[in-house]
């Protein structure tokens, strides 16, 4: 089915993330980061609550995460701080 066929393709968190890594959008995702974007971040495509869970429809959610840059396991302490000071680690 072509992007511009039919109407919404709704999926829960956890669907979305199997159907995300499966189509080789992302390498890993869980569900629970994804609910964690979905409160987080602004650019976040519209949530819709379907009882207990919720749904993002797969045509908006596809482009958001293929565009967005993965952080996993980056050490904030070690970035530059606002005033340019760099903390050293600690040991």
């Amino acid at each position: 089915m072509a992007d511009d066929e039919g109407g919404p393709e709704m999926l829960s968190f956890r669907e979305l993330a199997r159907r995300l890594v499966t189509d080789g959008v992302v390498e890993k995702i869980t569900h629970q980061r994804i609910s964690q974007l979905a409160k987080s971040d602004e650019g976040f495509p519209p949530v819709v609550p379907v009882g207990r869970s919720s749904a993002v429809d797969y045509r908006l959610a596809r482009p958001y995460f293929a565009g967005r840059k993965s952080r996993q396991g980056q050490r904030t302490d070690l970035a530059p701080k606002p005033g340019g000071e760099q903390v050293p680690p600690q040991s």
